[in-house]
């Protein structure tokens, strides 16, 4: 295995080529860029790059759904870190190009709901066409398939194009979330402020199915984060869940909600217990009364000595 080599989604100047770059392990790395998602995860699971940063969440439109496939399935992987990166967009032009002059625009799919309403009041008759990042589309305007793309405005200068207009984005705040992807090992040690990460499918469809999986976390206290639907392959209806739940596993309560799905389904995979991104330990709020490592611990000694005949 490279244990100097991460990869990333490319090509060079994307989003995620800049998230990967505020990681300080970063500075001592060799960044690999691939041509998507699937690839840059391949990279580690056969052991060519230690690592790989991928987006797997935005704020506008949600889960990047190539990144949650790759997870649930093939050769498990483990995420061991996230970064949050806000997100604007400029359009990047060829010089001398005019916003009058654009006709077709490219990004990535997953950009093009970030920009839909500026497209629509600043460039209503462009043709919209999908690049397999949004650094690739500038490479595309550079190479003259298309009139301009949306991406970062770094990455003007890789491409030879110029920052026809800057700050572009239909929602204030946008972000999208990105994850640092190794190979399975034992997770970090809790922070405080962590996040655990798994997919679960249901045994069944069935009226309360997924009411069922909700409560192996609700009645433990634990918090969910995301909760995500993915279609399994197998026909019509069959779906897996992707979920993000606050908490660590070695959290009694995280842990005993994980081993309440593995009895009820059938199958979990655990992709990963890491520290949350942006969150200090004492932001994070208290647990609910009865779901702290302390009562869990306090409940299974009543428990031994109960069947020890000394409670």
């Amino acid at each position: 295995m490279s244990a100097t080599r991460f990869t990333y989604l490319g090509p060079e100047g994307t989003f995620t080529e800049a998230a990967l770059r505020t990681l300080p392990e970063a500075a001592t790395r060799e960044l690999v860029p691939m041509v998507s998602v699937p690839a840059a995860l391949d990279a580690v699971r056969t052991g060519e790059a230690a690592a790989a940063l991928v987006p797997i969440e935005n704020s506008v439109e949600g889960g990047v759904t190539a990144t949650l496939d790759e997870l649930s399935g093939g050769e498990p992987l483990m995420i061991y870190r996230e970064v949050l990166l806000p997100i604007a967009f400029a359009l990047l032009v060829r010089p001398g190009t005019q916003l009058s002059d654009v006709k077709t625009v490219t990004g990535h799919p997953v950009a093009q709901p970030q920009v839909r309403n500026w497209l629509r009041a600043n460039l209503p008759e462009a043709v919209w066409e999908s690049a397999a990042s949004n650094a690739d589309g500038a490479r595309l305007v550079q190479e003259g398939r298309y009139d301009a793309a949306f991406a970062g405005e770094f990455a003007a200068a890789t491409y030879g194009l110029v920052p026809l207009v800057t700050e572009i984005h239909d929602a204030a705040n946008a972000e999208t979330r990105f994850v640092l992807v190794g190979r399975p090992a034992r997770p970090s040690s809790p922070t405080g402020a962590d996040k655990t990460s798994v997919v679960v499918w249901q045994r069944e469809d069935h009226p309360g199915a997924l009411m069922e999986l909700l409560q192996e976390f609700a009645i433990r206290g634990v918090n969910l984060m995301v909760l995500q639907s993915r279609p399994t392959g197998a026909g019509i209806g069959n779906y897996c869940f992707a979920i993000d739940a606050e908490g660590h596993i070695a959290d009694r309560r995280v842990g005993e909600a994980l081993m309440g799905l593995k009895r009820i389904c059938p199958q979990v995979r655990f992709l990963g217990s890491y520290p949350r991104a942006g969150v200090a330990p004492g932001d994070v709020r208290e647990t609910l009364p009865g779901t702290s490592d302390t009562a869990f611990m306090a409940a299974a000694d009543w428990l031994a000595r109960s069947q020890d005949g000394r409670a």
